[in-house]
C-alpha cells in the first residue's frame, strides 16, 4: 500500500520541512499495520492526522516522534544539527492524588529537560511556568490540586508543560477527547492563536473532521488501511467529503 499524496514532494523543500518520512511502515513488534508511507511535516505549519480510532494515528505519531521505530524506512529531520525540541500533550493522565501536584507543579515538570531533574529551578524558570500557565487560560486555577481540575482544566496545564519546554513542534494527541464542546473549542483556538503568533510547528491528532477542516492546514489522513497527504482545502472539500459520507468511506 502506498500514501496518496495530494501535494507533490518536491513541493515542500529542505527549507521548510522538519521530518521527512520516507516508505515508512509502523506497527509495533515487527508487524506493520500501515504501510509506504512518504511525506513531510511541513516547518511552521499545522498539521492534523485525522482517523477513526485505530487507525493507526498515535502510532504514526509515536513513531514520527522516536518513541517508538518505524518497522521499515527512514524518517529523517531536517534541522541545523540540534535535536528538534518538542512540547507533548497527551489524551489525559492520570497523577494518583495522593501526591498533592498542582496545576502549577504539573506544568514546572516542562522544564526538567532543560535544567536537568533534582536541580534547584531558578526564578526564572518558575516565571516563565506562570507565563505559559497564563497564556494558557489556566492561572487562576494554577494553585488548585490538579487531581481536582475538570477535564478541560487540566488539558490547559497539559497544554502549559508543553510550552515550558520551549518547544520547536508542539504534538497533541486528542486534546479534547473527553471535554466539554465548550473547553473544546476553547483549547482549539488556543492551540491555533499560539500557532499563528509563535510559529511553532502544530501536529493534532484529532477523529474530529470539522476541527481537522476549521485549524489546520495540511492534514495526514488514516482511513481503510490508507494514508490521504495533502492541503486540508483539497482533501477535505466540502465536494470530497460529500462523496466519501455517500460511499461510506466516513
Amino acid at each position: 500500500m502506498s500514501a496518496r499524496i495530494y501535494r507533490s514532494d518536491t513541493e515542500i523543500t529542505m527549507a521548510i520541512a522538519l521530518f521527512k518520512l520516507n516508505n515508512v511502515s509502523i506497527g509495533y513488534n515487527s508487524q506493520a499495520v500501515l504501510s509506504g508511507i512518504s511525506l513531510s511535516i511541513i516547518r511552521g505549519g499545522f498539521t492534523a492526522i485525522l482517523g477513526a480510532n485505530g487507525s493507526g494515528k498515535s502510532t504514526l505519531l509515536k513513531t514520527v516522534l522516536g518513541l517508538i521505530p518505524p518497522v521499515s524506512g527512514r524518517i529523517d529531520t531536517v534541522s541545523s544539527g540540534a535535536p528538534t525540541v518538542f512540547g507533548y500533550v497527551p489524551q489525559s493522565i492520570q497523577l494518583d492524588p495522593i501526591y498533592l501536584l498542582t496545576g502549577f507543579d504539573v506544568a514546572l515538570m516542562g522544564v526538567y529537560g532543560r535544567i536537568g531533574a533534582g536541580r534547584i529551578i531558578p526564578a526564572s524558570e518558575r516565571e516563565f511556568t506562570y507565563e505559559c500557565l497564563r497564556a494558557a487560560g489556566a492561572e487562576e486555577f494554577a494553585r488548585q490540586p490538579f487531581a481536582e481540575l475538570s477535564g478541560g482544566q487540566k488539558q490547559r496545564v497539559l497544554i502549559a508543560r508543553a510550552l515550558t519546554t520551549r518547544p520547536q513542534l508542539l504534538v497533541l494527541d486528542e486534546p479534547t477527547a473527553g471535554v466539554d464542546r465548550e473547553a473544546t473549542k476553547a483549547i482549539l483556538e488556543f492551540i491555533s492563536q499560539i500557532h499563528k503568533e509563535r510559529k511553532i510547528t502544530i501536529l493534532l491528532v484529532t477523529h474530529d473532521f470539522a476541527s481537522a477542516r476549521h485549524y489546520s492546514e495540511n492534514v495526514i489522513w488514516l482511513h481503510d488501511g490508507k494514508v490521504d497527504y495533502g492541503p486540508t482545502a483539497e482533501l477535505l472539500s466540502v465536494e470530497r467529503m460529500a462523496e466519501m459520507f455517500e460511499t461510506g468511506i466516513v
